[in-house]
């Protein structure tokens, strides 16, 4: 069986026709074999695949021969050919449900207005020189920095990413509107637009991790500023960058250290349960507690 292979990536440029993309990123990937999600929008693409390194390969040289595409940044990680089990292709009106499609813009170079990019050396270099004053914003949702986060990063309280406009307008975090401020997230595409958020409400110095958690990971491995493992999108679920990973995780049950999720018993929620092997396995005392209508959803993929 030929190496597996998983690739993340996405790209923002504007799209007139995302149909007729829907369709061809479609029909390339089932000639490939591969499996995954994507997401287009007027804005751009956004996807997570899975498959055969030469099949991923060929992909990626197709893909980029879409105008707008050619300076997407594919990410490879590790895979074994389980962790999609299906093909998902869909037109959305966000790539990433913020619920402000208005407020992104969008040209042939990227986001218009977001905020500045720094290499994963440039984001240490800001610490050294900045010490304290360096505020790590997670642009994700509050259940992935359950596992792994930056070193004393601000982790806002929302459930879904349509949460982040009431939390940063909630008035907690105007204390740091003058704080050279470093949106962080798994791959960087929540911060593209994040980042434009924060700042069109005040927020003055907003840097952007160029690549994510993802290519931070892969420069500096268990000796960087990250901490614990990282929450992934996939049937993986948790993805390590070293030998040395501390585990930061604790049982919701016990409070014994874990970083495995387990979703929830009722077929009805969506809320995945941070839990030990022992407590996971139990299912008598895994009753849902749940808020359904606040559970999340999987809509994203970076």
């Amino acid at each position: 069986m030929e190496l597996q292979k998983i690739v993340l990536y996405y790209g923002f440029t504007p799209i007139a026709d995302p149909d007729a993309v829907r369709l061809w990123q479609r029909t390339l990937c089932e000639s490939l074999g591969l499996k995954g999600r994507i997401l287009i929008s007027k804005h751009g693409i956004n996807g997570t695949l899975g498959g055969e390194m030469s099949a991923l390969k060929k992909y990626i040289r197709k893909t980029k021969e879409y105008p707008g595409f050619a300076k997407i940044d594919f990410k490879w990680s590790e895979g074994d050919g389980t962790e999609f089990p299906r093909l998902r292709v869909r037109v959305r009106d966000e790539l990433v449900a913020f619920m402000r499609p208005d407020e992104l813009v969008v040209d042939e170079n990227g986001v218009v207005g977001g905020g500045k990019h720094l290499k994963p050396h440039q984001v240490n270099k800001l610490v050294e020189e900045r010490g304290d004053d360096v505020v790590f914003f997670d642009g994700r949702n509050a259940f992935e920095a359950k596992i792994g986060k930056f070193k004393d990063a601000v982790v806002p309280d929302v459930v879904t990413t349509r949460d982040f406009i009431s939390e940063i307008e909630s008035g907690k975090y105007d204390h740091l509107k003058d704080k050279p401020i470093v949106t962080y997230c798994t791959g960087g595409i929540r911060c593209e637009i994040l980042s434009v958020l924060m700042i069109n409400r005040g927020f003055q110095e907003v840097y952007q991790m160029d690549g994510g958690i993802v290519r931070y990971g892969e420069k500096f491995g268990d000796k960087g500023l990250w901490e614990g493992s990282l929450y992934v999108f996939d049937n993986r679920m948790a993805v390590e960058f070293g030998t040395e990973t501390p585990v930061i995780g604790e049982c919701e049950k016990c409070g014994a250290p874990t970083k495995q999720f387990y979703n929830c018993l009722n077929q009805y929620c969506h809320e995945l349960e941070l839990l030990c092997e022992p407590c996971g396995s139990d299912e008598a005392s895994r009753g849902c507690h749940h808020d359904i209508r606040r559970s999340h959803k999987v809509d994203i993929v970076g």
